[in-house]
């Protein structure tokens, strides 16, 4: 894929409430496939600075926490993302 990540988006949202990356201190966080059902435990946490990275991962396999206003935070599979890009 080529253009630079406008932005990630939850293909079917929460109760129908847009969804985000969610972005803490550390970064955007992410779940390594490698970890199986563990993927969502802190200590297999995977944190890049930029949506550009996130994307990369995302399209490697990883899931990306999203959020939504009124929402806790969830990790969400690749399969439930959609990559925007310019």
């Amino acid at each position: 894929m080529t253009g630079h990540v406008i932005r990630i988006e939850r293909t079917q949202p929460r109760d129908g409430i847009a969804e985000e990356p969610d972005f803490g201190p550390k970064g955007y966080c992410l779940g390594d496939p490698k970890f199986g059902s563990a993927k969502h435990h802190a200590e297999n946490a995977v944190y890049v600075k930029t949506l550009n990275e996130a994307a990369d991962l995302v399209s490697s396999g990883f899931s990306l926490r999203m959020t939504g206003k009124g929402k806790r935070a969830s990790l969400v599979s690749p399969r439930g993302l959609r990559i925007i890009r310019s």
